[in-house]
């Protein structure tokens, strides 16, 4: 158990230190529709994982994810978009209960809408850096991770900002369990590469045994815009599976 502020100071142990994170996304978009503002005025709190934010847990205490999701295995989408898929899967899979990270708040209030309309109740919504999230989600507790057509990042001297970057990938694999699923769709080729040359070095082995395995979709996909739009335009899709070893 981790010692409150006051205690550590007594014990002369030191508090964490909130550490210097670059963000280089979006995090808002046009205009917000007046239902959207609903949404997030009178939904987002109640979906909250639990104090994620350092001015809500300065402390960085695990959150509580038995009083959220009960005794559900818990699984965690980085960066949902419009949410298309976190539901899909909420709705398919009542039994688990599913974290949602994405810091562009037009998508989360997509997302919220979503989920009125499809009334699952096995949600949680984190509005913000999935960073945020890894310092207070308990060791070896996810089941399943998703990473589905991330920002490409496609200049070279912008490959650091990619999600496939130890900065990301070593508190992602502290999270997960040993065996733990963690998929990864993308329609950049360069993406791949650097995908299979970083992800295997924190802990994750890929699962696939030939070109069928990483070209076919996962057999519960549900195709989203962003890769509709990839397909539009000519770029193929890749599949990729790990498992957390």
């Amino acid at each position: 158990m981790r010692a409150s502020g006051g205690e550590a100071k007594a014990l002369g142990m030191s508090e964490p230190v909130r550490p210097r994170r670059n963000f280089y996304g979006r995090l808002k978009g046009k205009a917000l529709k007046k239902s959207q503002k609903t949404y997030l005025d009178e939904d987002l709190e109640a979906l909250s994982p639990g104090p994620v934010s350092w001015e809500a847990n300065p402390e960085r205490h695990p959150l509580d994810l038995g009083a959220r999701f009960g005794d559900r295995p818990v699984w965690l989408e980085i960066g949902f978009g419009g949410g298309e898929h976190l539901v899909h899967q909420a709705t398919r899979n009542p039994q688990v209960g599913i974290i949602g990270c994405e810091p562009y708040i037009n998508g989360v209030a997509m997302l919220l809408g979503k989920i009125r309309r499809a009334g699952v109740d096995n949600l949680a919504v984190h509005p913000g850096d999935a960073r945020d999230l890894f310092d207070v989600l308990p060791e070896a507790t996810v089941q399943r991770a998703f990473l589905l057509y991330p920002d490409p990042w496609p200049k070279a001297r912008h490959h650091r900002r990619r999600f496939v970057t130890p900065e990301h990938l070593e508190p992602l694999s502290r999270v997960m369990a040993t065996g733990a699923i963690l998929r990864i769709a993308t329609d950049i080729e360069d993406y791949v590469r650097q995908t299979l040359e970083e992800v295997p070095r924190h802990g994750f082995e890929w699962l696939a045994e030939g070109p069928r395995d990483w070209r076919t979709p996962w057999d519960d996909w549900l195709s989203t815009r962003y890769e509709q739009k990839a397909l539009r335009e000519g770029r193929r899709p890749h599949y990729l599976t790990f498992r957390r070893t």
